[in-house]
């Protein structure tokens, strides 16, 4: 029982390292994830405080995995990860009994796995843990408490870094659709072999004081005039669904008089930028915040600068020389751009170079 406890506390512990340091590669992904929950579960006073959730989660979860392989306060750990597999197997079954949320973010955006994936995961690591505690007291330490309490603490302050890097800089590992060497344009199409989803159509009709449903195009031989149809019973119901959402659904470039440019700015074959921006801080903090001297740097090379924004109001009261302003979904700014602002190097639709705006300056490198 002591190997299979063992085995159970190595599976168990890199498993959560790994789940950890995958999601501190992108924070703020999984705070929009939480983000998701909190809005479904009529929660939204919480949305302010989920980068910290998100922060903290993954600091536990890597800190967890290290506390349970090294046997440190065997006991503590084992309730930790119990504490925190139960928490993971709420939320997963809820993506998979419920259907509101599409996926739970347990890798990040860089494993992505379906509901029935990441529920049974969470099912098996539970059974696993449940193993250890069963047999906690058969656990010896590997090292001395000081090695251990150090290994811990370098455990904190590394994640913690690495989370703290991430947003002010872009992760390490981009894995998202508008990652350097995509092309926006082919993300936005349905991927190749993809369905639409099937749907049936069901309409009610009346006649001679009777409701009568016609199911799709299964209309009765003696259908005329006489049938009244009801106003508002046609329903539309998905009876199998496809795989044709494109990775990238709802990217636009709209000007600020609602004209749509996507195509115009993304068609063309020379060189540009886009700079995202998902909100501007005050006009005095302006030349911080987009890195005016690179901005600056990079007209002088003659590459034509756009701002992407979903903040238009905040643009209204921005001016930025020589520079368009584009409006778009806020929904793919967080995607496309995680850290506020970033710069995008484009060719085409092609993304040559992508980093954030403290890095501006390394752009065309």
């Amino acid at each position: 029982m002591k190997v299979l406890t063992t085995i159970c506390r190595w599976l168990v512990g890199l498993l959560f390292i790994f789940s950890g340091l995958i999601k501190a590669n992108d924070p703020l992904g999984l705070s929009f994830k939480m983000q998701e929950f909190f809005e479904k579960w009529g929660m939204e006073f919480f949305n302010n405080y989920s980068y910290s959730f998100a922060f903290a989660i993954n600091i536990v979860e890597v800190l967890a995995g290290i506390g349970i392989i090294i046997a440190w306060r065997p006991k503590f750990f084992t309730w930790l990860l119990l504490l925190l597999i139960l928490f993971f197997t709420f939320l997963t079954s809820y993506v998979l009994f419920s259907g509101k949320i599409h996926a739970c973010g347990c890798f990040g955006d860089c494993l992505p796995l379906t509901p029935i994936q990441t529920f049974t995961k969470d099912i098996i690591l539970l059974v696993l843990v449940l193993i250890i505690l069963f047999n906690v007291k058969k656990i010896e330490p590997l090292l001395s408490s000081k090695i251990s309490i150090g290994i811990l603490l370098f455990t904190v302050v590394a994640t913690a870094g690495i989370e703290l890097y991430v947003s002010k800089h872009l992760p390490f590992r981009d894995c998202l659709p508008y990652k350097k060497g995509n092309n926006i344009l082919e993300q936005m199409k349905p991927p190749l072999g993809s369905v639409a989803d099937s749907i049936l159509i069901t309409t009610k009709y009346k006649k001679a004081g009777k409701e009568i449903e016609i199911i799709g195009d299964n209309f009765p031989n003696d259908f005329d005039s006489t049938y009244e149809f009801i106003e508002g019973s046609q329903v539309q119901k998905i009876i199998r669904k496809g795989n044709n959402t494109p990775k990238i659904a709802n990217f636009s470039l709209t000007t600020f008089n609602n004209n749509d440019s996507t195509q115009a700015i993304l068609g063309q074959d020379k060189k540009y930028v886009l700079l995202f921006v998902k909100e501007f801080k005050a006009a005095t903090e302006l030349t911080k915040q987009i890195n005016l001297s690179a901005l600056q740097e990079i007209q002088k090379k003659g590459l034509q600068v756009f701002v992407v924004t979903s903040d238009v109001e905040g643009a209204a009261n921005i001016f930025i020389k020589d520079v368009t302003f584009f409006k778009c979904d806020v929904t793919e700014l967080k995607t496309a751009a995680r850290v506020n602002p970033t710069y995008f190097l484009m060719q085409g639709a092609n993304i040559l170079n992508k980093v954030a705006a403290v890095d501006a300056s390394n752009l065309l490198n």
